[in-house]
C-alpha cells in the first residue's frame, strides 16, 4: 500500500450469489477486499454439508485509493458502489475492524437490516470485541450490542452478558 495515497473503505453492491466470486477476483488483482461470512451446516436430500455463506448478501468490502475507483467494475459481478446523492460513500475503517472482530470471534450475533431504535451507549470491557463501543437493547433478559455498518443500513447484533460490558 503507498503511503501517499489515501486508501478508503468502500461497499459495494454484487450480483446475486456473486460474492465470493467477486472476492476471489479482487484478491487474484491485489485489491484489498474483505467479504465477512458465516459457516453453517447445510442439508441436502442425500447429505449435510458445512459451507460458507455471507453474512450480509450481495454486498463486499474494498480498501481502494480514489485512483482505483472505476478498477473494481472490471469484475464481472459487480453492480455499483454503495451512493449517496451520486458518490461512493466511505465506509469508516472502525466499522471494518468491528465487523471482523465480530465475525472472527465465537460470540453468538445475527444481521439485522433496518434503523435501530435508540439505547445505552457501552463499550465492550472483555473478550474479542473490548473497546468497541456500540448501542444496548434489553430484550427478556439479554443484552444486545449493536454494531451499525453506516450508509449500508445493516446492524451486527452481538448477545452480550453483564460481565462483558461497561457502562
Amino acid at each position: 500500500m503507498n503511503n501517499d495515497t489515501p486508501y478508503h473503505w468502500f461497499a459495494l453492491y454484487t450480483k446475486a450469489r456473486a460474492e465470493k466470486k467477486v472476492y476471489d477476483d479482487f484478491r487474484q488483482k491485489g485489491i484489498e477486499t474483505y467479504l465477512p461470512l458465516r459457516r453453517e451446516l447445510r442439508q441436502w436430500s442425500d447429505r449435510k454439508k458445512w459451507v460458507e455463506i455471507p453474512i450480509i448478501h450481495s454486498y463486499v468490502f474494498v480498501h481502494i485509493p480514489m485512483s482505483d475507483y472505476l478498477r473494481v467494475f472490471e469484475s464481472k459481478g459487480v453492480v455499483s458502489y454503495v451512493s449517496y446523492k451520486g458518490k461512493a460513500v466511505v465506509i469508516p475503517k472502525r466499522e471494518i475492524d468491528a465487523m471482523r472482530r465480530t465475525v472472527e470471534s465465537n460470540l453468538s450475533f445475527n444481521m439485522e437490516t433496518g434503523s435501530i431504535q435508540k439505547g445505552q451507549t457501552v463499550t465492550i470491557a472483555s473478550g474479542p470485541l473490548k473497546g468497541i463501543t456500540g448501542e444496548v437493547l434489553e430484550v427478556q433478559g439479554a443484552r444486545k450490542l449493536y454494531l451499525r455498518i453506516s450508509h449500508i443500513g445493516y446492524t451486527l447484533v452481538v448477545n452480550l452478558d453483564d460481565e462483558t460490558i461497561k457502562d
